[in-house]
């Protein structure tokens, strides 16, 4: 496994590389210097299970405002530079706990150091981030397009121009929004590069395009041992990035916790609103987070028990009635309108006894 030998980073308080836990990460979309509604998104993305948080920096007003926002929030907050190299040197200034910079857009190699000498001051990481969008044209030129070749040359070129100013607390991120030209970079970079990956699908999309191309992208790199902390990048509220990057490390095994919804796909032997149904389940069992068990929700009573017998615990629909099941075995018959609730009683019950 690549990630359990990359250098250990820390970030604030936590920790990536060296085979500690995935962290999720997300990017606030308020501006910065709007001190309140910035601490307000963060505090929202902390409750969801965010573990790194990213503002953008663009001027000192905002740069400014990172301090204030840091005393009133939990996670380590990372300052977003592109072209401006005073924007990081005061974004560090006033507590960021790491800077994403491409140095392609910083400019010269003078201004590059001085980020570096003030980075290594605060012993604070660098992340160092290239996308396609992004890719020099020296390169582009090189491969003829934008190539998994050429993003892993640009990278290291960045890696090495720090490291030769003499710093290695370093994190790389590598990404495009074409999700196999990435997987194949991240697989060209791993074996080059002993730092911690930053992984993710560049403008994903919409929830919808963005949810599928990300855990496809995810999906292939963090199966193959790659990647040390995630991004899901979605168009809309961050919040969703959360959801849906805990469901990408839940579902290859690299997080445990929390309650797994598994439901069917209903068919002409429904005969109650199954989608409405699962999609109340799916709001309720995020009361439960500290659970790791599996809850079922299936549509009929014909092969509810047998299907949801890998389950823990789970509610079958009948016609005005339904069933509760535990391990596949049927417990006891309720009306409809009772499934949901003593469905919260079970999970309550069950909460209550993981904490004894």
């Amino acid at each position: 496994m690549y990630r359990e030998h990359t250098k250990e980073v820390r970030i604030g308080n936590r920790v990536i590389g060296g085979g500690n836990p995935i962290l999720i990460q997300s990017m606030t979309n308020t501006k910065t210097e709007d001190v309140e509604a910035t601490v307000a998104q963060i505090l929202e993305l902390e409750a969801a299970g965010c573990d790194i948080i990213r503002s953008t920096v663009p001027t000192l007003e905002a740069a400014k405002a990172l301090g204030e926002i840091k005393k009133r929030i939990h996670i380590p907050i990372v300052a977003d530079i592109h072209f401006d190299y005073r924007m990081a040197i005061a974004a560090i200034e006033n507590g960021a706990d790491k800077i994403r910079i491409n140095p392609g857009n910083i400019g010269s190699a003078e201004r590059v150091k001085a980020v570096v000498d003030k980075a290594k001051e605060y012993n604070i990481p660098i992340r160092v981030g290239v996308n396609s969008g992004s890719l020099e044209k020296n390169i582009v030129e090189k491969y003829g397009k934008v190539t998994a070749e050429g993003l892993v040359e640009s990278a290291l070129d960045k890696v090495k121009m720090i490291e030769d100013m003499g710093y290695d607390n370093l994190v790389v991120s590598i990404k495009s929004s074409d999700v196999l030209m990435c997987a194949k970079a991240h697989e060209l970079l791993a074996p080059k590069c002993p730092y911690p990956l930053h992984v993710g699908i560049t403008e994903a999309g919409t929830l919808f395009r963005g949810n599928i191309k990300s855990a496809i992208g995810l999906g292939i790199i963090l199966n193959q041992g790659i990647g040390d902390t995630i991004r899901v990048s979605l168009t809309g509220n961050p919040v969703n990035e959360i959801a849906s990057a805990k469901q990408i490390l839940k579902t290859l095994g690299l997080r445990k916790g929390g309650v797994e919804v598994v439901s069917c796909p209903t068919c002409g032997r429904t005969n109650i609103d199954l989608i409405g149904l699962a999609n109340e389940v799916e709001k309720m069992v995020t009361e439960f987070d500290d659970l790791d068990i599996k809850v079922a929700v299936m549509g009929c009573v014909v092969n509810g028990p047998g299907e949801a017998k890998e389950a823990d615990i789970g509610i079958a629909g009948g016609k005005g009635e339904g069933l509760l099941i535990k391990k596949g075995q049927v417990v006891r018959k309720l009306p409809e309108s009772e499934l949901l609730s003593t469905l919260r009683e079970e999970l309550a019950h069950w909460n209550d006894k993981a904490d004894e």
